[in-house]
C-alpha cells in the first residue's frame, strides 16, 4: 500500500511538472497573451513579412522593365565611339585619333516592333493576376496556420484534462480496491487507460510545436494568444452564386486571358516576318589623319526572301502555343468550378458536423456523469467509466475540429472565388500597386531624367522594406 501512495504521489508530481512544461511552452511562444490575436492579426502579419510576395513583385517590375526595353526600341538610337591607333607604315606621324557619332532608328517594320511592346504588355497584366494568386495562397496558408495552431491548442488542453480525470478515476479505482469493492483488473485497465491518455497528450504536445513552426513560417512569426473568429465570413448564398463571381474575378482565370492574348499577338507578328522593315542611320566622324570631317546618311529597305522554312516553322509553333493556353483556360475554368464546389461540400460538412457534435457532447455528458455516479454505488465498472469518459473526450475533440474546419472552408471558398486578398478582406495594411512601377517604366525614362531619378528612389525604398 506505501508504494501505491508512493507511486501515486510521484504520478501527480510529474504531470504537474508536465502541466508547468506546457504553461511555459505557452507563454514562450504566445508573445502579448493577455491580449487575444485575431484571424486579421494573423493575415496582416502574413501579407506583411512574405518573402514570396517581395519576390513576386520584384519579378512583376522585371516584366514592366521589358515593356521598357521593348518600348525603346521604337525609339532613335545614339552612340559614339573613339580610336586611337599606332601605325608603322607612316614615317610622318604614326599616330591617329578619330571619333565618330552614330544615329540608328527603325522607321517602319509593319508594325512588328509595336506588337511586340503589346505582347509584353499582356505578360504583364498576367504577371499581375500571377500576384494575385500568389496573394490568396499566402494568406490561404496563414489562415490554415492561425486556426490549426487554435486547434492544436484546444486539443492539448483537452488531453490534459483528459490525464488528470483518468488519474482521479485511477486513484478512486484504488480505493475501492483496497476495500475490496473491486479487483486488480479494474485497477489495471485504469491504469493502462491513463497511460493511453498520456501518450495522447504528448502526441498533442508534438502537433502544437509543429503547428507553432508552421505559423511562424506561414505568418513570419510565432503565433499569440490566437482566438477563433466567432463568426463565419459574410458568403453567397448559393454555389452558383459563388462560381459566377469566380469566373468574372478569379486571378487564374485573368492570367490565362492574358497569356492568350499575348499568344495571339506574338503569332500574328511571327506572319509579318515577311513584311518591308525601313531604317535610317546616319554617321560624323572626325580623324586627325587627314581624312578630316566625313558625313553619311544611309537608309536601308529589306524583307527576307527565302529563310529555310524558318518562318513558316515559327508561325505554326506559335499557333499551337496559343491553341495550348486557350486549352488551359478551359482546363483551369473546370478546375475552379470544382474547387468552388468542393469548397461549399466541406463546409457543408463541417457544419452538419458541428451540431451533431454539439448534440454528441451534451448524451454524452449527461452519460457520463450518470456512469461515474453509478461506478459509486457498484452498479458500474470502471471500465464502464472510462469509456463513458473516452466517448465524451471523443465528442469535444470532433466538436472543436468542426468549428475550426468550418473557419477554414469558409476562407476556402472566398479563395476560390478568387476575393481572397487585402483589399478585398480590408485588412487594413498598406497593398502594393502593381500600376506605380509600370506607370514610371513605361515610356523607358533614361537614368538621368527627372522619371529616371525617381525611380531610382523608389528602388531604394523597396530595397529597404
Amino acid at each position: 500500500m506505501i508504494l501505491l501512495a508512493l507511486g501515486g504521489a510521484l504520478l501527480m508530481v510529474r504531470w504537474k511538472f508536465s502541466r508547468a512544461v506546457l504553461a511555459a511552452f505557452l507563454v514562450l511562444t504566445s508573445p502579448g497573451l493577455s491580449v487575444a490575436e485575431t484571424l486579421r492579426d494573423t493575415l496582416r502579419s502574413a501579407y506583411q513579412n512574405s518573402g514570396l510576395l517581395a519576390q513576386n513583385r520584384a519579378l512583376l517590375r522585371a516584366a514592366d522593365e521589358d515593356v521598357a526595353g521593348a518600348t525603346a526600341a521604337l525609339k532613335p538610337i545614339l552612340s559614339w565611339s573613339s580610336q586611337y591607333a599606332i601605325s608603322g607604315a607612316s614615317v610622318i606621324d604614326p599616330h591617329s585619333v578619330s571619333a565618330s557619332l552614330r544615329a540608328d532608328w527603325l522607321l517602319y517594320d509593319a508594325g512588328r516592333s509595336q506588337l511586340t511592346v503589346d505582347a509584353l504588355k499582356e505578360t504583364v497584366l498576367a504577371t499581375r493576376q500571377s500576384l494575385v494568386g500568389i496573394e490568396q495562397n499566402i494568406l490561404m496558408r496563414a489562415v490554415n496556420a492561425h486556426m490549426n495552431y487554435r486547434r492544436a491548442m484546444e486539443f492539448s488542453a483537452l488531453r490534459y484534462a483528459n490525464v488528470e480525470l483518468i488519474a482521479q478515476e485511477l486513484r478512486a479505482a484504488k480505493d475501492r480496491f483496497e476495500v475490496g469493492e473491486i479487483t486488480r483488473t479494474d485497477v489495471a485497465l485504469a491504469e493502462a487507460r491513463l497511460a493511453s491518455a498520456r501518450a495522447g497528450l504528448a502526441s498533442a504536445e508534438g502537433d502544437l510545436h509543429r503547428s507553432v513552426a508552421e505559423f511562424w513560417a506561414a505568418v513570419g512569426r510565432n503565433p499569440g494568444n490566437v482566438e477563433t473568429p466567432k463568426s463565419v465570413p459574410a458568403l453567397p448564398s448559393s454555389v452558383d452564386m459563388a462560381i459566377a463571381v469566380a469566373r468574372s474575378q478569379h486571378p487564374n482565370l485573368k492570367q490565362m486571358q492574358h497569356v492568350i492574348a499575348a499568344a495571339e499577338i506574338n503569332l500574328k507578328k511571327a506572319q509579318m516576318s515577311d513584311r518591308l522593315k525601313v531604317s535610317v542611320s546616319a554617321g560624323l566622324s572626325i580623324s586627325d589623319g587627314g581624312s578630316g570631317l566625313s558625313e553619311s546618311f544611309t537608309v536601308t529597305f529589306g524583307a527576307p526572301i527565302y529563310s529555310g522554312g524558318a518562318i513558316a516553322s515559327a508561325t505554326r509553333g506559335l499557333s499551337a502555343r496559343r491553341d495550348a493556353a486557350r486549352a488551359q483556360l478551359h482546363v483551369t475554368q473546370h478546375g475552379i468550378v470544382q474547387t468552388v464546389r468542393n469548397a461549399f461540400v466541406l463546409l457543408d460538412v463541417a457544419r452538419a458536423s458541428g451540431a451533431a457534435t454539439d448534440r454528441q457532447i451534451k448524451a454524452a455528458t449527461v452519460a457520463f456523469r450518470g456512469v461515474r455516479e453509478e461506478a459509486s454505488l457498484g452498479a458500474r465498472t470502471t471500465l464502464d467509466v472510462l469509456n463513458a469518459e473516452q466517448e465524451l473526450l471523443d465528442a469535444r475533440a470532433s466538436s472543436i475540429s468542426a468549428s475550426i474546419d468550418e473557419q477554414i472552408a469558409a476562407y476556402t471558398v472566398i479563395a476560390s472565388m478568387g476575393q481572397l486578398t487585402a483589399t478585398s478582406l480590408k485588412l487594413g495594411v498598406k497593398t502594393y500597386d502593381p500600376t506605380q512601377y509600370y506607370n514610371m517604366v513605361k515610356t523607358g525614362p533614361t537614368e538621368k531624367s527627372l522619371e529616371g531619378q525617381a525611380l531610382t528612389r523608389v528602388l531604394k525604398d523597396l530595397s529597404n522594406n
